[in-house]
């Protein structure tokens, strides 16, 4: 079997049903994340006025998928995955409404906005490894790479439309019906959720108790060389390559002093450079090259965050912005199809939720960022995120390539376990 490749048939996935509603449902529900993550960061930004609080709202909304991720994949081994992701994106409907309604009430304060996010970040630790688990068994394994790609379309497509709706509907109805919109999304999703089938959405649990089930998923992992190290990039990239994100409120209101327009216009250049990425990789199809792709993006996400920081051009920056979108998009997509790729089945949930450290990395780098921001400046913390990130990139690429070549299959000889995982 090869590993990694993006066939060239990507879009057969479609064919199947409940794929197809399992993307219908990703689509409400990554309009409604791109939408909460950024709505966040401008309330706060609106109420304090402050670069550490905006580093505070990543770090609520991520540290718990740090905590608690693995424990999510361990439930995503013994539970059925389905059901979970039902639960997790109603409570996600339940907490932006109820968003929606501190705000109208006036009653909103920044704690509220950091324990909400907490208790998102929270429910994504649990939803994040049972979602990701279950493309694989929608799908036959010929069509994972393609149904990757295509969930990666429907996150390029959702960076665009949720950020476009930032501003119009703060501008028409304020922040709560900002919330409002978001909180009907994630309903939408949990309808669409419910007409899917529950069945083949349970694997026959390989452990007694959930601390033995956690246990055996490092010893897996452990022995998964070339898995290990596509999970330690994305760890480190989470960490010094998500100040973009982060401070992106901040470099709309001190260098562009327009606020949420200019904050806007940089999220749809961001969004259409993740949506052209996505696209792009579809249409190469079986020649992309993943370990040689992850690196490349690494280090040009870096690099393109070292451009940003240094020009004050609006229709300069919204390029760049376009670009760090592209990088991000191509880093995750290979990232994600390598590790569906090689994992077996029993122990895709854990490992997935073990790959979603780079979330919760991403929370101690927002922090890192928000306190050199308010220590220095902007473009100060976004050079040092994408110096870090550059060399961060090199270093583990040189494992990487070690185990993979730079070709499309792992190298058998360096790495000869993941003959049995494939």
């Amino acid at each position: 079997m090869k590993i990694g490749l993006l066939s060239g048939t990507s879009y057969s996935a479609f064919r199947y049903r409940e794929y197809r509603l399992f993307w219908i449902a990703a689509a409400f529900s990554n309009i409604g994340m791109w939408s909460l993550v950024y709505g966040r960061l401008f309330l706060m930004r609106s109420l304090t006025g402050s670069e550490l609080m905006l580093g505070l709202v990543a770090t609520a909304n991520l540290l718990p998928v740090l905590i608690f991720s693995m424990w999510g994949g361990v439930l995503a081994d013994r539970f059925n995955r389905l059901k979970i992701v039902r639960f997790t994106r109603f409570m996600f409907a339940a907490a932006t409404l109820g968003t929606g309604v501190l705000i109208q009430s006036g009653a909103i304060e920044p704690w509220h906005i950091l324990a909400i996010s907490a208790v998102t970040g929270t429910l994504l630790a649990f939803d994040i490894p049972s979602r990701s688990a279950m493309v694989a068994t929608i799908v036959p394994k010929e069509h994972l790479a393609g149904a990757i790609a295509l969930y990666s379309i429907v996150f390029g497509a959702a960076a665009i439309v949720g950020p476009v709706l930032i501003e119009p509907l703060v501008s028409s109805w304020g922040y709560e019906g900002l919330f409002y919109i978001i909180g009907t999304s994630y309903v939408l999703t949990v309808g669409t959720l419910m007409m899917m089938k529950t069945t083949g959405h349970k694997v026959t649990s390989t452990s007694r108790t959930a601390l033995e089930g956690l246990l055996q998923g490092f010893t897996y992992l452990k022995k998964q060389r070339s898995i290990s190290s596509v999970i330690l990039l994305g760890i480190t990239m989470g960490l010094f390559g998500s100040s973009f994100d982060t401070l992106l409120p901040v470099f709309a209101d001190e260098i562009y002093e327009t606020g949420l327009d200019v904050g806007g216009k940089l999220l749809l250049g961001a969004g259409i450079g993740g949506l052209t990425a996505t696209t792009a990789i579809t249409l190469i199809g079986k020649r992309v090259r993943p370990a040689l792709y992850l690196i490349v993006s690494g280090i040009g996400l870096g690099a393109a965050q070292l451009v940003f920081a240094q020009i004050d051009v609006i229709e300069f920056a919204i390029f760049i912005a376009a670009v760090i979108g592209g990088f991000k998009v191509v880093l995750g997509t290979m990232n994600t199809t390598v590790v569906q790729t090689l994992v077996d089945e029993e122990f895709r949930g854990r490992v997935m939720s073990i790959n979603q450290l780079t979330w919760g990395a991403s929370a101690l780098g927002g922090l890192m960022m928000g306190y050199l921001a308010q220590q220095f400046d902007a473009p100060f913390a976004m050079t040092v995120g994408g110096t870090i990130a550059i060399l961060a990139t090199v270093l583990v690429g040189q494992r990487l390539i070690r185990s993979f070549g730079i070709g499309s299959k792992p190298n058998q000889k360096s790495d000869p376990e993941t003959q049995s995982a494939s």
